[in-house]
């Protein structure tokens, strides 16, 4: 069966299997190209005829991942300029009134797509949701400041994706004012961005935070040296204009060449204090403070009640920064001496090592590093915004996902094909035997949550709970290890 409906620019021709249909590669916005890859996005150029929607769609250019972490995450790309598209699976295009989901994928801002296997929403739509999952422009064509081009371009597309989804969804059986955001890393990122956002005000009424955080943003001043830098590399002025005239391929070549240097020496005079600290020297473009997307750090905007009303679900994975440390050999490296020199590059004080070291008698100095930057980064800034949300009087969940893969623990990103129940698609991520038990739980806690804004455990508010998904069961928890939570600075964990 081959369903047809109309969007936004013509008809599409979707594929439909095992009651599930699906429409890839969906332009959203006018494809990117030649001057227009440096400025805010454009409605979407109309065709003739019926548009095939069967096969995936072009994606953002990006660099493999670094092979410690490519054997790991891998590196999903289709070339095309059409990359301002979405994938939308639906159990019933012709239907009306069904919850809706839209993904925002992560990548540091400068890897990811739609594309990757286990982000496959065939089983949100068997379940009942519309799934919609967007690209976005990445790197220096979403983020970098250049004179005469809008900032936070890969956020402008975010939005644009999302008033397309509020004018587009009937058309897949969606209701439009059940729409629920979630993204994991970057993208997780982007959602507390959208929360802190005033032009994201009446696109979502749900929101979903996976390992992300409300502390992502620079200042213009900062991130226009990060741009000067660029264009040096270049050898071209930092402005659209220039920038508009160089190949994509030079383009990633040079923001590659700029990030390594930005990683080997983290000078503040040259790559700006905002860039550094949001950046925690691992990511080098991402968004901004411009006064109109963003006008205060996302946390800031969200304590003040920017997102009050939006019900929010938010978490972690326990042992995030492991996938840093462990494959790439960094943790072999750090030992209990080395251990504060390398807690202060994230502006973390030696005084934290204590409750950890306590708790984990065995644990090496990578172990600890790994576990005091996962609270630090993750967890802390998953709690703050859960904190801020029950201020205001608005539902607010929290989980930690704590099943560990043998080899190399609850490392970042292992819950995403757990909460999308695609366990089969991504077993260098997972590794071998991943419990069905845990997705199970996890997928049908996210579409509770889609549907009734309740993912079936009580408020964080309530005694303070945390849904820990672990094996052999999982279990409610009240605020787990609050020892070493309290050793770390209150801005980076209230």
């Amino acid at each position: 069966m081959e369903p047809i409906v109309e969007v936004a620019g013509g008809k599409i021709r979707g594929r439909t299997v095992d009651g599930v249909s699906a429409f890839l590669g969906v332009p959203y916005a006018a494809a990117p190209v030649g001057a227009a890859r440096f400025q805010a996005p454009k409605p979407v150029v109309g065709w003739d005829g019926v548009r095939d929607a069967g096969a995936l769609g072009p994606t953002c250019i990006q660099a493999p991942y670094p092979p410690a972490l490519e054997r790991i995450l891998g590196t999903y790309t289709v070339p095309g300029s059409d990359y301002l598209n979405v994938n939308v699976w639906t159990p019933d295009p012709g239907g009306a009134g069904l919850p809706v989901m839209v993904w925002i994928h992560g990548g540091a801002f400068v890897h990811g797509a739609n594309a990757v296997p286990i982000y496959d929403g065939a089983a949100f739509a068997r379940d009942g949701v519309v799934l919609v999952a967007i690209n976005y422009r990445l790197g220096a064509s979403g983020f970098a400041v250049l004179d005469g081009a809008p900032p936070n371009r890969g956020l402008l597309d975010q939005l644009f994706a999302l008033t397309w989804v509020r004018e587009n969804i009937r058309a897949f059986g969606g209701d439009p004012d059940k729409v629920t955001i979630f993204g994991e890393s970057a993208g997780g990122m982007s959602v507390a961005s959208l929360l802190g956002s005033p032009a994201a005000r009446g696109l979502f009424g749900r929101a979903i935070m996976q390992s992300g955080s409300g502390r992502v943003a620079a200042t213009l001043d900062d991130a226009r040296l990060l741009g000067g830098e660029l264009g040096k590399a270049l050898g071209v002025p930092a402005t659209a204009e220039a920038f508009a005239t160089v190949a994509p391929s030079a383009l990633l070549a040079a923001q590659e060449a700029v990030h390594a240097d930005y990683s080997r020496n983290p000078d503040p005079a040259r790559w700006g204090r905002s860039v550094l600290a949001a950046g925690i020297g691992v990511m080098s473009f991402f968004p901004t403070l411009d006064g109109e997307v963003l006008t205060e750090a996302p946390a800031d905007a969200i304590a003040a009640g920017s997102a009050r009303g939006i019900p929010l679900l938010a978490g972690y994975t326990a042992e995030e920064f492991r996938l840093f440390t462990v494959p790439t050999g960094l943790g072999a490296a750090i030992t209990m001496e080395t251990l504060p020199f390398a807690l202060a590059r994230f502006g973390i004080d030696a005084a934290a090592i204590a409750p950890y070291a306590a708790n984990r008698p065995d644990a090496s100095g990578g172990d600890l590093l790994a576990a005091i930057v996962t609270d630090a980064v993750f967890r802390g800034p998953a709690r703050q915004l859960v904190e801020s949300q029950a201020a205001v009087d608005t539902p607010a969940f929290l989980y930690e996902f704590g099943w560990r893969r043998p080899d190399l623990g609850a490392i970042h990103a292992l819950e995403v094909p757990f909460v999308f129940d695609t366990l089969g698609a991504g077993p260098n991520l997972t590794g071998p035997q991943p419990p069905q038990r845990i997705a199970d739980e996890m997928h049908s806690a996210w579409v509770e949550f889609a549907t009734t804004g309740d993912p079936g455990w009580p408020r964080y508010a309530d005694n303070e709970l945390v849904m820990t998904f672990d094996d052999p069961h999982s279990a409610l928890v009240s605020d787990p290890r609050p020892d070493e939570r309290a050793t770390l600075p209150p801005a980076i964990t209230s």
